[in-house]
This record gives C-alpha cells, structure tokens and sequence, in this order.
C-alpha cells in the first residue's frame, strides 16, 4: 500500500514539475517577446516607456503676414494672452524669489483691480489645491497691454499662456483678396493633436504653404507629474517662422476704390459689384474691390465667391473692343464704310436690335462703336469674319482660359458659341461669359502697345527671419496680339465714346475736362438659370483706362442691377479717376513740384530712444505719432523695410506707463486701424473717408473702461 501511494506522488511530482517547466518557459517567452518585439498587441513599447518618461512641448511657428506693396500691414499674427496662477510651493527652490502665489489675499485684490473678476471669486479659484489653475472667461483672450499692466503688479506665481490669432487690422478692407485664415485641429504623425492655422481663401489659401511656417520642439525627461527633472538634458527644435507675403494692392488706391464705393451704395442698390485696378504697363494689380464684402476677423460672409476672380458673367458690350480689334487684326476693318443701323436679320430669320431698335439711320462702322450698336458688330462678323476666326482671337486675347493670377477658384469662363445667331450675339458679349481679372488681361494688348500682359497680384514673397526674396513677381509679356495700328485705332474708338455727346456716344456722362479717359460701356442682359432666354437683370460695365494716349491704370468695373439710373455709377467712376490721378499725379496740373511722391525707408526703430527717433523722423518730414509717455521705443507701424510715402504715417510704442489719446482728425481709415491695433480699446467708426470728429478728446488719459466713437467723412 505504501509503494502505490509513493509511486502515486511521484507521479504528481512529475506533473507539478512540468507545469512549473511550462509556465517557465511562457514567461521566458513573454519576457523575449517584450524585448525584442517593437510592438505588443498594437502598443509601440518604446513609445509607451518614451511617453511615460519624456515630454515633447510644441514650439509655435508664427504665420507669415500680407502687407501691400508699400509694406503696410493686412493679415497678421497678433497675441493673445490667459493669465494662470502658480500655487504649488513646489516650484519654489529660493525663498527669496518665490516662483508660486505666497499671499492669496494680497495677490486676489490687487488682481481685481485690473480684472473684471471680483475678488472674492480670485480668493476660491488661488484657494484651489492644484499646481496651477486658470481664472476662467474673463481671463482669456487679453491683450498685449492688459499683460503689461498685471506684470507691472510684480506678483509671484503669475504667469501667461501665450496663443497667436489671425488679425485683419482694415476689417472689410480687400477681404476677398486677403482672404482668411482660422484654426483646425490637425492630427500629428504621433497621434495628438494641434491648433494650427490655416488659410480657407484668397492670398491666405493660395500661399498657405508659404505663410505657414514650421512649428519646433522642445523634449525633455519629466517626473511622474509631468514636470521637468532638474539637472537633465533637453533637445530644443527652433520654430521656423512663415513667409511674408507682400501684394501688389496700393493700400490708398484700394481705399480710393472702396471709399467710392461705399459713397455710391448710398444713392445706389446694386446686387453685387466687382471693380478693379490694374497698373497698365506692368498688369500689377493696384486694387481689387467687391460689394458684398464681409470682415475676415467676423467671417461674416454671405457669398464665397471673389466676383472680379471666381465668378464669370456674360461681358455685354465692352466685348465690342475685342470684336472690332479682331476685324482690324483680320484686315478687314473700314471704319468709314456705312451699315444700316436699328435691325440685324440673320440668315434663319432671327431678327436681332441695337439697344435703340429704331437705330440712327446709315452710320459708320466707328460711329457704331461709339454708339454701341449691336448691328455693327453683327454686319462685321456676318460680311468679313468665321465663326472660328472671332473665337481663335478672343482666345488669343485669353478668354476662355484662367489668367494664372496667385488667388484660389479662379474660373476659365465660356467661350461655346458655333451657330449663326450665337456668333452674332458673341460679338457684343452675350451668349459668352468671361471674368472681370480676364478683361483685365485683354485691356493689357491696347495700353501695352498690342503685347499682352500677365497679370499678378503677389509682389514678392519674402523670408522674415533673413530678409531673402524668395518669390518675386514681375512683368510678364504673353505675346503680341495687336499692331500698333489696331491700338492706336481702337484708342480713338474707345476715347469718342467718352467725349461725345448724348446723342453720338454712350459714355458720354464719364467725361471729365482735363481727364484723359477712354473707355467702352456695356449692358449684357442676364441669362435664365434654366439655359433658356435671359430675365430682365442686367449687369452693366465699364472697361477703360487712363490717360488715353499713354495709360497707366486700367479700370474694369461690372456691376449687377444698379438703380437710380447712371448717375452713380458715373459718380463712382470719376470720384476714383480723379483721386487716383491726384495720388500718383498722372497729369501735369498735377505734377508741379515732382513727378512722383517721395519715398522713405522705415527703419528699425526699436530699443532706441524716443527723442532720437522722433528727431530723425521729423528731419526727413514723416507725420510721427508717439503712443504713450515713455521714453524708449518698443513696438512700431509699419515695421523696418517697409517703403512708405512722405504722406503716410510712422507709429511707435513707448514703454509708457499712461496713453494720452491723439488728435485722429484728419486720419484715413488705414492710418485709424494701425493706431487701434496699438491702443486696444473697443471702438465704433461712422461713415467713410477721413476722420471728421472723435468722441475721446485730444491728450485724454485712455483707461480700459472707454470706447473710442470717431465720423469719417470723404475728403476729395
């Protein structure tokens, strides 16, 4: 009995060896796995000991800014700040300079003091047991001066969490060229996540990539409550800054535009308007102006569409310029030779009528230009020209095709026309669509002596950090379209539109003695949406430019159901030609003590003394205005290499303890925002132009509390 019983544990024995044997070998196995293999069940080892030990913080990039061609300042990077207390005594290592909140009750009223918080309320948030705490709402979001004001409390334990926004200091100003940008969360390749701004239209989308810059790091090894460990090492990634983005937009030309603009929507309901100005030897745009606009800091926008970029329209007959052109081009141009005006029948019966069905009897092919008759275009197309030949021209001149300008959506338009009566309509701008940047283009070949011009909008692109030009736009020449007799014909053509009279021209209302401008008018009717007929909205334009014998800036301006007759839109259109003229001093009464206005180069101005600054300013007759009463330079508008007029304005930033309010009476709308982009109080503007009246007087101490009301009002 005995031997069974111990054969019997020998046994058991044997299985418990085994079964030590087993899991021995499981663990060796699980402990070889652990060590060899990157990966166990789907979690990167090393990553998972990494992130338990070492902490990456993300170093910022900041966006690159849009300045206009003189270095003024449209979209930028600005700060904003949230106030955090520090109230572990853990971060403390020397009493003397305590790096926590020491006194809750010292520190809760003096913060009251400069915070809409009561003191009360700061007592429970620095009450709180935690290693730092935040003061909700009230505390975010504050500006560069409501910082400087609660670090001039020397409180320990205070500190700031810095975040960038995206700033259009002119609000509505330009906005669908600038475009904007806002923040998205974006997914990094570790699996967290980031805010980072992004640009959804115009200059903001298209050079998004060149704006964006690259964000750096810092890792180091941290304790188990996220801390860094003293004494250990840290790798530092620098941020790499964007690019800036400088546009060929003339920030006093585009506030000539909207001003103007503005100044007829009071007499005036339009549906939408788009208007721009070109540089007519060089195809730089100079303004580019849109009605509705919207604020890209609100992002208040009712359509997404850039009516002079993305949006194509049936032309009317401003196409009769590039009609005609082609007949001159051809050969077959005789602008003596008559035609019966009033009725065109084509050849299946379709009758088609001038604006004025009744006609003006037997007239001359270029008494039909000035009159814009439909019928002279037809008779044209009909006797001398194909079908193949006008839509190989108008190609030649570029519509049908996108201009390659540096903005997003651009659209090609339509050129589809093949049947008898869709050439014919083609020829006076119906039945086609084309793009206001487009007509732009084709207005190059008649101011640039018959050679098509690239236009552009980017000026440059430049590296903040080192000065380097990395793009740089220019001057391009497509091609020769046009002799210089067809030029010099086509001129005459569009300047006897302008200085007829009511019953020989239709432009005759934009005349201006002493103002050189030729142009075309047009009335294109607007199609049904369903493809079939057109509805009784019209859209009217204008393509012109000036002066007539040797241009300088082309005008395009299209502008959907306008009310009130022409007399706005002729307001509009003369307003803008006589201050522009004045502005670059186009004509000679005009251009008495020089040809053009004087320049300066904004330097460096801070760290330097303020008398320093002002005396050097004074010296070379720039208007310098000193915000606060200090004595060193700390901040200034527009910033070193910007190149500016004698006219326009140097602000600079004092390391002040009080702001006195300046005298703003006189100041433009571009001048106004640059100064608030410093005073950073709430303010409300009335009306356009120039500032008439503010409701904050001159050498007043500005507090928090005040909100700045000022009335603009046109000063041309």
């Amino acid at each position: 009995m005995k031997e069974k019983n111990e054969l019997r544990n020998i046994k058991f024995s044997k299985i418990y060896i085994f079964l030590a044997l087993l899991i021995f070998m499981v663990i060796i196995y699980r402990i070889g796995e652990l060590a060899l293999s990157d990966e166990v069940e789907g979690i990167n080892i090393q990553k998972l000991a990494n992130n338990r030990t070492t902490r990456s913080e993300v170093l910022e990039s900041k966006r690159g800014s849009i300045l206009d061609v003189k270095g003024n300042v449209l979209a930028q990077n600005v700060s904003s700040y949230t106030l955090i207390a520090y109230l572990s005594e853990s971060r403390t290592t020397n009493p003397d300079k305590p790096q926590h909140v020491v006194d809750i009750e010292m520190t809760a009223e003096k913060l009251s003091g400069v915070l809409d918080i009561s003191k009360e309320q700061l007592v429970r948030y620095l009450s709180k047991k935690a290693y730092q705490v935040e003061f909700g709402s009230k505390a975010k979001n504050l500006s560069e001066l409501k910082k400087d004001e609660i670090l001039a409390l020397n409180l320990p334990g205070i500190d700031f969490i810095e975040t960038q926004q995206r700033y259009y200091p002119y609000g509505n100003f330009l906005s669908y060229t600038i475009g904007y940008a806002k923040k998205k969360e974006v997914v990094q390749e570790d699996g967290s996540t980031e805010f980072e701004l992004v640009g959804e239209m115009g200059v903001e989308l298209s050079f998004d990539d060149k704006l964006v810059g690259e964000n750096g790091y810092t890792l180091y090894q941290k304790d188990r409550n996220g801390y860094k460990i003293p004494g250990t090492s840290e790798v530092t990634v620098p941020a790499v800054d964007g690019y800036d983005v400088y546009l060929t937009i003339d920030s006093n030309i585009q506030l000539f535009v909207e001003q103007a603009i503005a100044k007829m929507l009071e007499d005036c309901d339009v549906e939408w308007l788009g208007l721009m100005l070109a540089d007519a030897k060089t195809g730089a745009i100079l303004a580019s102006a849109t009605y509705p606009s919207f604020d890209p800091n609100k992002k208040d926008i009712v359509s997404y569409l850039d009516k002079n970029i993305s949006y194509a329209f049936e032309p009317g007959s401003t196409m009769k310029i590039f009609s005609y052109m082609a007949a001159m081009e051809y050969g077959v141009y005789n602008g003596e030779e008559k035609y019966k005006s009033g009725i065109f029948v084509a050849k299946d019966g379709t009758e088609i009528g001038d604006w004025d069905r009744k006609g003006w009897g037997h007239i001359t092919y270029d008494q039909g230009f000035a009159l814009s008759s439909n019928v002279a275009v037809m008779n044209l197309i009909d006797k001398y020209m194909s079908a193949n030949e006008l839509k190989a021209y108008y190609r030649k001149l570029g519509f049908g095709s996108k201009t390659g300008i540096e903005l997003p959506n651009e659209s090609s338009g339509k050129l589809d026309f093949k049947y008898e009566t869709e050439v014919l309509n083609a020829g006076f701008g119906q039945g086609i669509t084309t793009t206001s940047i487009q007509n732009i283009r084709a207005l190059t070949a008649i101011s640039n002596n018959g050679i098509l011009l690239q236009p552009y909008i980017v000026d440059k692109v430049v590296d903040s950090d080192t000065g380097e030009i990395v793009y740089q736009g220019k001057k391009t020449e497509i091609e020769r379209v046009a002799s210089q007799k067809t030029v010099d014909k086509i001129k005459e053509l569009m300047r006897s539109v302008i200085n007829g009279n009511s019953k020989t021209s239709t432009g005759y209302y934009y005349y201006m003695d002493g103002y050189d401008f030729i142009a075309k008018t047009g009335t294109a009717q607007v199609a049904n949406q369903n493809g079939t007929g057109y509805t009784n909205e019209i859209i009217r334009g204008l393509a012109g430019m000036f002066p007539g014998d040797d241009p300088e800036v082309i005008l395009y301006l299209a502008i959907k159901n306008p009310t009130n007759g022409t007399t706005p839109t002729k307001n509009l259109v003369q307003e803008i030609i006589k201050n522009v003229s004045k502005y670059l001093e186009i004509y000679d009464e005009n251009d008495k003590n020089s040809n053009k206005l004087s320049t300066f180069k904004v330097e460096s101005y801070t760290n330097n003394k303020k008398t320093e600054v002002v005396s050097l300013l004074n010296s070379y007759g720039i208007d310098t205005v000193v915000i606060g009463n200090g004595d060193v330079i700390v901040n200034q508008y527009p910033s070193a290499g910007s190149v500016i007029n004698k006219i326009d304005k140097v602000f600079l930033l004092t390391n002040y303890t009080e702001i006195l309010m300046p005298n703003l009476i006189g100041y433009s709308v571009r001048d106004f925002y640059s100064l608030m982009s410093f005073l950073n109080i709430p303010y409300k503007i009335e009306g356009i132009g120039f500032v008439t009246s503010q409701s904050i007087p001159y050498n007043t101490k500005i507090t928090d509390e005040m909100t700045l009301e000022v009335k603009f009002e046109t000063k041309y």
